[in-house]
């Protein structure tokens, strides 16, 4: 019996973070603060969201890791530790282009053997078509 696959999100939010440091932009990521054990500074919600800077001159201390997103930031002059769990963590963009990532509620789902089947099926199906 195979294990339970990894969540990609956590990997993807990395890939992005660096890329985004890479070409010098400024990573936000957006949180679903309706989640259990999700610790931002309340006044900052907005929408049941929160957008959070977590560049490197920002988010001090930060870990991105397979669970959650921490740092200790400043907000209004007050330090706070940030804490999310990472299936909280609704996108990554850049502040400078809004270039990046959202991801869905339902994406870390298991899917249903009927989705399974339909998924196996339309691998096995050619999706090449000729062109004249």
């Amino acid at each position: 019996m195979s294990q339970p696959s990894l969540s990609k999100r956590p990997y993807l939010i990395r890939a992005m973070h660096e890329w985004m440091g890479d070409n010098a932009h400024t990573q936000h990521i957006v949180v679903d603060t309706s989640f259990d054990g999700v610790s931002v500074p309340r006044e900052h919600i907005k929408d049941g969201k929160i957008i959070l800077n977590i560049s490197e001159a920002a988010a001090h201390n930060l870990k991105l890791t397979n669970d959650a997103v921490s740092f200790r930031a400043r907000f209004g002059g007050v330090p706070f530790d940030v804490w999310a769990p990472i299936r909280a963590v609704v996108g990554i963009y850049a502040r400078e282009t809004g270039q990046g990532m959202i991801f869905s509620h339902d994406s870390e789902q298991p899917a249903s053997p009927e989705l399974k089947e339909e998924a196996e099926e339309a691998r096995s199906r050619p999706h090449l078509t000729i062109v004249k």
